[in-house]
């Protein structure tokens, strides 16, 4: 029996809720059981839910099936589905695992976030056009599949200031790169294919920062300043949390950014500009929130399995 094994059942010690009948089985899907799933979990559980942890990897598509999807752990399907990580794997396999979500979605079953969302996010480049589209603040954004074509932007960009350069998909900080002039784009292969480039947006020397807005549910739950002497502010590459009350404006554009990408949970990525102006980063699709547990004096993980569930709920009394 495998770790995933013991947290695949629920805890029938849990207290539950009052039983309005069965109580909602939660797929939460992830590739391993990290702080963040074990503490969904258990949100889930204290809530009344049977919550089981899934591997979008194990999942199977058999047309020969009443429903033509085999969710392991479950004899039919889940009533709702919460998404914390995709898993490494092939396109193909990242395709089929997208399409897993999309098929739970086509069948009724409430995915958070839904496979549309994940897709838009993921890929910064999509991301960054929405926003644009939309009207939403953020740095100026290119992204170009040739060596010759980042060249050139480049060139022209860095008599400007430097750019961000980031893995098109990626996260935590890992993999960016500060380009202040050509001869700093790696290679094509090493670009994985795409150079994904942003105008850097910050001060020249440290401290540098800049916010990360938890919005769940349509509204802004939680929010921190991220503060480091290195330009690249996440938790995970050595930032300090701190506490911090999103103004009237920052609120807006982060529940703004997260409507453009069709999320319903999201890490909204704020920083400002030399006016102090909020731009918009990166809206996350699968955000962590263990840093920003660290200054949040509720538990996130209630409140935004306590939005998920309501979701199911709302799309049980539509249906």
């Amino acid at each position: 029996m495998t770790a995933f094994d013991l947290l695949d059942r629920s805890d029938p010690t849990a207290p539950l809720s009052e039983d309005r009948g069965p109580p909602p089985r939660v797929a939460v899907f992830t590739d391993k059981l990290d702080w963040h799933v074990i503490r969904t979990l258990r949100a889930l559980r204290k809530q009344g839910a049977t919550a089981v942890a899934v591997r979008l990897s194990a999942c199977k598509i058999e047309t020969g099936r009443a429903q033509g999807l085999v969710i392991p752990g479950f004899h039919d399907l889940p009533d709702l589905a919460i998404v914390r990580a995709i898993g490494d794997g092939s396109l193909e396999a990242i395709t089929m695992r997208l399409g897993v979500l999309h098929a739970l979605e086509a069948l009724g079953v409430p995915v958070v976030n839904s496979a549309r969302a994940i897709e838009r996010c993921t890929d910064k480049s999509m991301a960054s056009f929405l926003l644009a589209q939309a009207g939403l603040p953020a740095p100026q954004t290119f992204a170009a599949q040739t060596l010759a074509q980042a060249r050139a932007i480049a060139r022209r960009e860095c008599a400007k200031g430097p750019l961000v350069m980031k893995p098109l998909f990626g996260a935590q900080g890992w993999g960016l790169r500060l380009i202040e002039h050509e001869g700093d784009l790696p290679s094509l292969q090493d670009a994985r294919g795409v150079f994904y480039l942003q105008h850097f947006v910050g001060p020249a020397r440290p401290p540098f920062e800049d916010m990360r807005i938890l919005v769940s549910g349509g509204e802004t739950i939680a929010a921190m300043r991220r503060r480091s002497s290195h330009w690249i502010t996440n938790v995970r590459q050595g930032a300090k949390p701190l506490a911090v009350e999103p103004s009237a404006r920052e609120a807006e554009i982060a529940l703004a950014a997260a409507e453009a990408l069709g999320v319903d949970f999201a890490g909204v990525d704020i920083i400002n500009d030399d006016r102090g102006a909020p731009l918009i980063l990166e809206v996350n699709s699968m955000a962590g929130w263990s840093g920003l547990q660290r200054v949040t004096p509720f538990s996130i993980a209630d409140r935004v399995t306590a939005d998920a569930l309501a979701q199911m709920t709302r799309a049980r009394l539509r249906g």
